[in-house]
């Protein structure tokens, strides 16, 4: 298919939807100030305008920094949209109940609904922006009898889908890296999606990362926003000047009181050619006595990692969903949301990511950085 068709997709649904908001929250209610009909109508327009400055590179006549307030209102106004919808579908319902049969009640109805319409959106996307500024550390357990001795305790840091670049600056990722620095990791494992853009543009958002402090090392995989970057190479050249081993479609192994564990890793599920994901490579040369490790972005990659000795996946994606009520859609595409989990025989350790894609809002998803455990038994 061509690639307008895919712009053409998401433009036409917004355009629906804003469609269908005009109508609820300004026309359905009879408002009598005309000026305050025409400012909310040119408000969302405007505002929907801005929400496409997200993809991408964001307005690159203006620096990151300088785009960065105009990225971020276009964004959250999608999460406010989605509320506004949701509402707004709920009033209609009641309008018609409601209102049956008289025209002035069925008016004061949608008055009341499209003011309490409103206020519900954006008190929930307040709350969401405040919770996805604050990423928390989730300790978590993970029990195998194959861990090697000398690594029992051992705590692994688990990041993933930080996103920064045009809505998420180098702020959000130093705090990612203090909060991960004070949970004193062993081990800290990246699984992807770092970032949204080019390299060239938005490689200073991810310089904190240099400030991980972890005994084992940090090692880090591709997701698929870095395929979408088109920079992928470039990312992961990046990444190694920061001090992180990339070990997309590879392994390696680490030491620890005479005992080795591998760690190994795929490209994401959507890489092509080069890109793709090798599910040998993660795990070629390790024997099937040591203790392995594979980083995979999508949990679904078990699947294809099944039956190759590995014992544990950690991956991130889901974000949890992210906005509700988005979390049951998540398992129409992967096999779980968050969590621990047992697919296809490969235990996965799923994150909801310690950033956002596009909307700085996580509602009923809450930001984390699961730091494990890892004990034998």
């Amino acid at each position: 298919m061509p690639n307008w068709f895919f712009l053409l997709v998401p433009v036409a649904v917004l355009l629906g939807a804003l469609g269908f908001l005009t109508h609820r929250l300004i026309h359905a209610p009879r408002w009598r100030s005309r000026r305050a009909r025409l400012a909310a109508l040119v408000g969302m327009v405007v505002l929907t305008g801005l929400s496409f400055l997200q993809f991408g590179a964001g307005p690159t006549f203006l620096s990151p920094a300088q785009a960065r307030p105009l990225v971020w209102i276009g964004a959250t106004w999608l999460a406010t949209a989605l509320y506004l919808l949701l509402g707004a579908l709920v009033m209609a319902v009641l309008s018609l109940v409601l209102g049956w049969g008289n025209r002035e009640r069925k008016t004061r109805v949608n008055r009341i609904g499209a003011a309490l319409v409103v206020v519900a959106a954006l008190a929930t996307t307040a709350y969401g922006v405040v919770k996805a500024a604050d990423p928390t550390v989730t300790p978590m357990t993970f029990r195998s009898p194959a861990l090697p001795a000398a690594f029992d305790g051992t705590k692994v840091a688990l990041i993933t889908d930080i996103h920064a670049g045009a809505v998420r600056s180098a702020a959000t990722v130093q705090r990612i890296v203090d909060r991960t620095n004070a949970a004193e990791p062993d081990l800290v494992l990246i699984a992807g999606d770092l970032i949204d853009g080019p390299v060239d543009r938005y490689a200073a958002e991810l310089a904190p990362l240099r400030g991980l402090r972890a005994s084992l090392g940090v090692y880090a995989v591709t997701g698929n926003h870095e395929m979408y970057s088109g920079t992928i190479s470039g990312w992961e050249d990046d990444w190694k000047t920061l001090g992180i081993q990339v070990v997309s479609n590879a392994v390696t192994t680490v030491t620890s009181g005479g005992d080795s564990m591998a760690i190994g890793g795929v490209h994401d599920w959507s890489g092509t050619g080069e890109f793709a994901p090798d599910y040998d490579a993660a795990v070629e040369g390790v024997a099937a006595s040591t203790f392995q490790i594979v980083l995979a972005h999508q949990p679904r990659a078990a699947s294809r990692l099944a039956g190759r000795g590995v014992d544990l996946q950690v991956s991130g994606h889901t974000h949890g969903g992210q906005l509700w009520p988005f979390r049951a859609l998540v398992l129409l595409q992967q096999p779980m949301v968050d969590g621990q989990a047992v697919i296809d025989g490969v235990p996965v350790i799923t994150s909801r990511g310690a950033g956002a894609w596009g909307p700085s809002v996580r509602v009923g998803a809450d930001p984390e950085i699961p730091v494990l455990t890892m004990t034998r038994g």
